[in-house]
């Protein structure tokens, strides 16, 4: 008789640490990459883990904005906001989730898409973890004094308006992004803290 399958832990939101890195890179080495515009991001995440893995971890909690600039998918580079990445634990990496925000305002600038992303490795979709961390993020959003937040997704995604909608999402308009995003269709939803 085929002992069950260990039961797997609950899906947590954590701060990236050394202990969970080797995992990340498993992941990044299975072909998963936080930035699904750049698909080239996994490789490049790879290396500066390599040359400098503290340097790399510090880089994901950015609370002061003091990083270099953000790349934009047409390779122009824009000022960084405020932010940190959390990621999601089940006794493995099973994605990223991050947040960030203009000190003092709910608003974004333009080439900012919204306040929180989220990314799922293939292989934990479709578990209700990405529903989990955005309920989770909400709760560290307020925190950060923010009183609304904004999340887009593409109309095709269909899990991600799921996953907004059920942690209180509100559709408010279809939009087109800036040429240096990709000229691309997008949704864009609020949810109120």
């Amino acid at each position: 008789m085929a002992k069950p399958a260990p039961a797997s832990r609950p899906m947590e939101l954590v701060w990236p640490a050394k202990a969970y890195l080797p995992s990340y890179v498993s992941a990044l080495n299975r072909g998963w990459a936080r930035d699904e515009t750049r698909p080239e991001s996994g490789a490049e995440e790879r290396a500066a883990i390599k040359a400098d893995p503290d340097r790399f971890l510090a880089s994901l909690v950015d609370r002061k904005a003091r990083g270099g600039r953000i790349l934009m998918p047409d390779g122009s580079k824009v000022r960084r906001l405020p932010g940190y990445k959390c990621w999601m634990w089940d006794g493995e990496f099973c994605g990223s989730i991050d947040l960030r925000w203009q000190p003092g305002t709910d608003a974004l600038p333009l080439y900012c898409l919204g306040h929180i992303g989220y990314n799922v490795v293939p292989w934990k979709q479709r578990k209700g973890y990405a529903t989990r961390a955005l309920g989770s993020m909400l709760k560290l959003a307020a925190g950060e004094g923010l009183g609304r937040v904004e999340i887009t997704t593409s109309p095709g995604n269909l899990a991600s308006q799921k996953v907004i909608e059920a942690n209180g999402g509100v559709l408010i308009e279809t939009f087109i992004t800036l040429p240096s995003q990709g000229s691309l269709t997008k949704l864009r939803y609020r949810i109120d803290l």
